[in-house]
């Protein structure tokens, strides 16, 4: 059967969607990096606010105290010398001593209530700012993609002699952006936007029991609201850090793995995950180091999800030509001969060994775990 005549025109218009995509994909971040400038900023004035109050309060804490024991001496001399004074003076500065106190401890619990809006607002000027970094660094980074599609990628139709290849290349590009994008939009509603709502709700609840109950119950939910914030910033390094661990560009893969296997075994703490580095503790070329890094990432997070694991482990072996990975677990397993709708994961794996010139070996039984075998030559 003889194939169609080449629809350029059709390749540039997917091309065409890609970029408007990404533009509006900009578009949003910057908006975001935007509200949290300008809620940076309302933060700033009200810390100021927060800053010059507690310098007041304690100007007059110490003032309260200074009067309050000037009271209780005067107080002193009355009791010792009580038969002088009438029963009314006596009565006055007793008040007049009480009162005092009793302003003092006011006065105290309100520059602890100031000293702990302060640091929470500090906190939160911490997170928003590494907030707004990071939405200048992605705006940036999709203004270099945008700028390479609009240059290079318009013209890929020419290139493409097969129309059915043509038609394969745009949509992997577009169901690989659709299914980043479910899987961070997923990440982030089931954590961090659900941690943020909870803490909005305790924040009321907070001030709500400051009223009712008094600053000490107050402060049992000002620490519960920490926790959670705690949590929700934890949530968002992790997501983040699967986008791009900037270590990898830093100190390379095998510190990166170390940290990353690290941070999975915290992240589930029921499973077993073991990382053994048996060969040269070396830098290795860029595209070789993202590649394999992305190939154990997606291999652990298979066995975290779908093999319902509980002991895995990564052996990492680089040597002069050469670099073999295996990762096995002790999950369910699978049949590799069967195969099933959505396997986006395998698909891409697969596809970054091909690129890399590499074999990929899969071994798995149901219900006896699973082995991936990675062997990628080295090329300078």
């Amino acid at each position: 059967m003889p194939l169609r005549k080449l629809d350029v025109k059709a390749l540039d218009f997917i091309v065409k969607q890609m970029i408007d995509t990404v533009d509006k994909s900009k578009s949003e971040i910057f908006r975001i990096g935007e509200q949290c400038r300008k809620e940076h900023d309302t933060l700033i004035t009200e810390l100021r606010e927060i800053k010059e109050k507690v310098g007041q309060v304690i100007v007059e804490s110490d003032e309260l105290e200074e009067k309050s024991r000037f009271a209780r001496k005067r107080l002193s001399e009355v009791s010792r010398n009580f038969k002088t004074y009438s029963e009314e003076q006596v009565r006055k500065v007793y008040e007049f001593a009480h009162n005092l106190h009793t302003q003092y401890i006011v006065n105290e619990q309100l520059e602890k209530q100031l000293r702990q809006r302060r640091d929470d607002l500090e906190r939160r000027l911490l997170v928003l700012q590494e907030t707004i970094d990071r939405s200048e660094l992605l705006v940036s980074q999709i203004t270099v993609i945008s700028n390479y599609l609009i240059s290079d990628i318009k013209d890929i139709g020419i290139a493409l002699e097969d129309a059915k290849m043509k038609q394969d290349f745009g949509l992997r590009i577009i169901e690989a952006q659709e299914e980043e994008r479910k899987r961070i939009s997923r990440e982030i509603h089931d954590g961090p936007a659900q941690l943020l709502a909870n803490v909005l709700i305790r924040s009321d609840l907070a001030e709500k029991v400051h009223i009712e109950q008094g600053p000490d119950e107050a402060f049992k939910e000002i620490r519960s609201l920490k926790k959670m914030i705690r949590d929700a910033l934890y949530e968002v390094r992790r997501i983040i850090y699967d986008l791009r661990p900037m270590a990898l560009d830093d100190l390379g893969l095998i510190p990166t793995l170390k940290k990353y296997i690290s941070t999975m075994g915290e992240y589930h703490p029921s499973v077993h995950i073991q990382f053994v580095n048996l060969g040269e503790d070396k830098r290795l070329p860029s595209k070789y180091e993202v590649a394999l890094f992305r190939l154990i990432q997606e291999s652990l997070n298979n066995a975290l999800k779908h093999a319902d694991a509980k002991e895995i482990k990564v052996k990492l072996e680089v040597c002069k030509e050469q670099v073999s990975v295996i990762i096995r677990d002790n999950g369910k397993g699978f049949d590799p001969a069967v195969n099933k709708n959505g396997s986006f994961g395998l698909i891409g794996m697969k596809e970054r060994i091909a690129i890399l010139d590499g074999e990929l070996k899969i071994e798995s039984t149901p219900n006896e775990g699973t082995m991936i075998h990675i062997k990628v030559p080295v090329l300078e």
